[in-house]
């Protein structure tokens, strides 16, 4: 079997820049414990590492005694919450990925404009949370063309288009131009979307048009990884998300010649060339 990698398959630079930060505090402790407010990445593998190094991963601010290191996760918090965190005396270090933290800037200087954010982005996705709450409290929150247009938008308002930095760049294009057409050629849009999320896209669409089948490596609560699979679907190829090697349908991938390989933004390498090893193998 010919195994194609995707170049830009594994880790980002803000997961890299983030589990650094990590690393650092595990590798010279200070005798203060360690918390993650949340999951430090989207990889179930990676954040049972830490666990058993010591991190504690706690869901609440208010579980995070004072005193105490509380790295922020890479997908960022919302602003309340990193500013309740210097109130309560906890020491924190900022794993914010540059990309997010350069969108939390954006929106906020535009929100003091007196701008509403039309936000394209995963509700329930830390991400989002965070963003929104540089916004003032005045957004509109959609993850499709479809669902923005069940909102109707006042014409009298300004509004401003962003996005969650690792969503589908494509579809946020057909969103600019349909508010182009509704509210505008003046209405300012955001480019949120992060560099490295446009390419790992681009590569895993063109891969798909030169192989039988793709895998996609990845946790399945990340969302870059999720649309990797969704790009590569839609070029009609059969598509296999899976989190570890032991998952890869092994009878149904051996009836391919040639199987692309891309993996999400906070997949270890050492899963990656598992995953291609074995599929190397059939």
């Amino acid at each position: 079997m010919i195994v194609k990698r995707a170049r830009t398959a594994g880790f980002c630079m803000g997961v890299d820049l983030a589990l650094r930060k990590l690393d650092k505090l595990v590798e010279n402790p200070d005798g203060r414990p360690i918390y993650t407010l949340g999951p430090i990445i989207h990889n179930p593998q990676v954040l049972e590492e830490y666990e058993a190094l010591g991190v504690h991963r706690v869901a609440a601010p208010e579980e995070i005694p004072p005193g105490s290191h509380a790295v922020i996760r890479a997908h960022g918090v919302p602003r309340f919450v990193e500013e309740s965190l210097k109130t309560r005396g906890v020491c924190i270090e900022d794993a914010t990925c540059p990309r997010v933290k350069k969108a939390q800037v954006l929106i906020s200087t535009q929100a003091a404009r007196g701008g509403t954010l039309l936000l394209y982005g995963e509700a329930d996705h830390p991400e989002v949370r965070g963003l929104v709450s540089y916004a003032d409290g005045d957004t509109v929150l959609f993850d499709s063309l479809p669902a923005l247009l069940e909102h109707t938008l006042d014409a009298g308002k300004h509004y401003f288009l962003a996005a969650q930095t690792t969503q589908d760049r494509a579809q946020f294009e057909r969103i600019r131009e349909h508010l182009r057409q509704t509210l505008g050629p003046e209405t300012p849009v955001l480019e949120t979307i992060c560099d490295a999320t446009m390419e790992r896209q681009r590569e895993a669409v063109a891969l798909a048009g030169e192989v039988d089948a793709m895998v996609v490596a990845g946790g399945y609560t990340s969302g870059n990884t999720r649309r990797l699979a969704d790009v590569a679907r839609a070029k009609g190829v059969p598509c296999v998300h899976v989190e570890t090697p032991d998952e890869l349908p092994m009878d149904r991938l051996r009836g391919f010649s040639i199987i692309g390989l891309t993996a999400g933004a906070s997949t270890p390498q050492k899963i990656i060339d598992a995953i291609e090893s074995m599929l190397r193998e059939l």
